[in-house]
């Protein structure tokens, strides 16, 4: 008979360990730690009382800017007046898409007794041709029923429906390497049809009226397209003329030749009666003061500029798709009237 082999301890037993050697489990007399050891929850505790306190500033932050926005509704003064003679200062940058910004700072100011007259800072190539159109009009309201004087000074550029802007004040000034003019009307939109043709996609149209989908980016225009939109620009071409030269106190004849969409220097533009007088910011500021009274260093009244960054987008900015544009817009280009140099 075979002798039967020692028992074993129990799995969860520790076995005895020969004399002189460490116990199972120990390196040069240090215990070693357990894999199975819990991690301290302490960092996790003060990773959530951060996220927390971030969301806490911005959710604060959102609040405290649509606050402002509720209380100072329509208000676009920066500079109170304190009821002293005042010039308010109207800035006029980039490309002109949105009137109702600009028309309601001007119906502000046109509507304060204290602010004598309005000064139009311009650095402008023009923009679209319903705005443009409809900041003159605010202008000349300004100029006639409020009989309050506004002024424009150029600084780089004041171009087409720029230009069209400052036509409507009582004095235009600009430097001598200003670029003034371009009265011209240019309509554009993006035709992508060969891209759809190579992407092998078609477009689908459904419509009830011979030129309901004139301008139809997906193809070329039919000739009668062509002779309808042609009629459109020209219609529009007319308005910018007699506008110009209503705002300039002259007549159409002598704008026409002048309207040929091309832009002059100031130092040009002065004799052909594009402007009134060369000069910068301070010089326009200066005399727009002695014309309406004001003597000494006037007070000014500003617009107050608009924010960009985080805040502006969490708070919903119309801004947020120029910064983050969507690509899909770029198939979305239809037919545009604009004023402006290009």
């Amino acid at each position: 008979m075979s002798t039967p082999p020692p028992p074993q301890p129990p799995y969860y037993q520790t076995p005895q360990q020969p004399q002189g050697q460490q116990p199972y489990g120990y390196a040069y007399g240090q215990p070693i730690p357990s894999f199975t050891q819990r991690r301290s929850g302490g960092v996790w505790v003060l990773l959530a009382i951060a996220l927390i306190g971030v969301i806490v500033i911005i959710l604060a932050a959102i609040a405290a800017s649509t606050m402002k926005n509720l209380l100072n509704s329509g208000d676009t003064t920066s500079i109170p007046t304190y009821g002293q003679d005042s010039i308010a200062v109207v800035e006029i940058n980039g490309v002109i898409t949105d009137a109702d910004k600009l028309d309601k700072q001007l119906e502000k100011f046109g509507n304060e007794d204290d602010v004598k007259a309005i000064l139009l800072r311009i650095n402008s190539p023009g923009g679209g041709a319903a705005a443009s159109q409809e900041i003159y009009h605010e202008v000349l309201h300004i100029r006639t029923d409020k009989h309050k004087y506004v002024a424009a000074s150029v600084e780089s550029v004041g171009a087409s429906g720029a230009y069209y802007i400052a036509s409507a004040c009582d004095k235009i000034y600009a430097n001598q390497a200003s670029v003034v003019g371009s009265i011209g009307v240019i309509m554009q939109w993006t035709n992508y049809g060969e891209l759809l043709h190579w992407a092998k996609m078609k477009n689908i149209t459904i419509s009830k009226g011979e030129l309901k989908d004139a301008g139809d980016p997906t193809r070329e225009l039919t000739p009668k397209e062509e002779a309808y939109f042609q009629g459109l620009v020209d219609n529009m071409y007319g308005q910018f003329v007699h506008d110009v030269a209503l705002g300039r106190h002259t007549t159409e004849n002598k704008i026409l030749p002048l309207a040929t969409g091309q832009v002059w220097t100031g130092q040009q533009a002065l004799p052909l009666g594009l402007i009134d007088a060369e000069g910068g910011y301070r010089e326009a500021l200066h005399d727009t003061a002695l014309a309406v009274g004001i003597k000494g260093k006037p007070h000014v009244v500003k617009s107050p500029k608009e924010k960009r960054g985080l805040l502006a987008l969490l708070n919903g900015d119309d801004d947020a798709d120029s910064l983050f544009p969507n690509p899909s817009q770029m198939l979305n280009r239809s037919p545009g009237f604009y004023f402006l140099w290009k």
